[in-house]
């Protein structure tokens, strides 16, 4: 099992102190004393590693002895998510941050039953930043998932139009995912429409053939995790 992971916006001391809720949730949740280890990551791909000497309830202090960096991936893997009701919400974006998604854009479909007012678009953002955020300490990521305002359809559109392969997914297209060639640099864009599936006039808006993921239809929380991961296989896991 590997170290756990923390997040510290400057990494440059030779000790390190976490304090405030990282340093609250390493000390106090996670009961992470003197002489254990824990990794310390700006979240942008540098790190820095050691053991605990010093722990309080308010936080503990890390002696650094091994520093490093992580290039960031390529291609990168930019998931449009239509906005899904209740906890399909936060289970889609934990998988997708657990599987290696760079970049989440939230989508407000036509479909997707979101009210966009200011107040509930604020919410629903931090709420998904913050699952992003979590879900990238817990699968040990160094450089975190990110999540982007919500979009809207011409916004979508606009990311397609400049991706090195873009994806949407249908249920009724006919070529099937698996014959899509990954590219070696550049964007993967994969847009998953919501319950009641991506509208006509969206379609027509995209302006590219929808491709289908399999046999089987899944749910707008898991069909995006299952996507990035066909393409990742072919791609940055090779």
């Amino acid at each position: 099992m590997g170290v756990a992971v923390f997040f510290r916006a400057e990494l440059g001391l030779d000790e390190l102190v976490l304090d405030g809720a990282e340093g609250r949730h390493a000390a106090v949740v996670r009961r992470i004393g003197p002489g254990e280890r824990l990794r310390v990551t700006d979240g942008r791909g540098a790190w820095a590693e050691g053991a605990v000497v010093a722990a309080s309830k308010g936080g503990v202090t890390v002696a650094v002895d091994e520093r490093g960096s992580t290039p960031r991936a390529d291609p990168r893997v930019v998931v449009v998510q239509a906005v899904p009701k209740g906890e399909r919400a936060e289970l889609a974006v934990e998988m997708l941050t657990e599987v290696g998604v760079d970049l989440i854009v939230p989508w407000n479909a036509e479909r997707s039953q979101f009210r966009a007012n200011p107040e509930r678009v604020e919410k629903t953002l931090a709420k998904w930043r913050a699952w992003a955020f979590e879900a990238s300490k817990q699968s040990r990521r160094t450089w975190f998932a990110e999540v982007a305002p919500i979009a809207t359809t011409a916004e979508v559109a606009e990311l397609l139009a400049g991706a090195a392969l873009p994806v949407v997914l249908h249920e009724e297209a006919t070529t099937p995912l698996a014959s899509l060639e990954p590219p070696a640099t550049g964007d993967i864009v994969i847009v998953i429409g919501p319950e009641g599936g991506i509208a006509p006039t969206e379609l027509k808006t995209f302006d590219i053939d929808p491709v289908r993921l399999g046999d089987t239809v899944l749910r707008t929380s898991t069909a995006g995790v299952a996507a990035a991961a066909a393409l990742l296989a072919r791609s940055r896991w090779t």
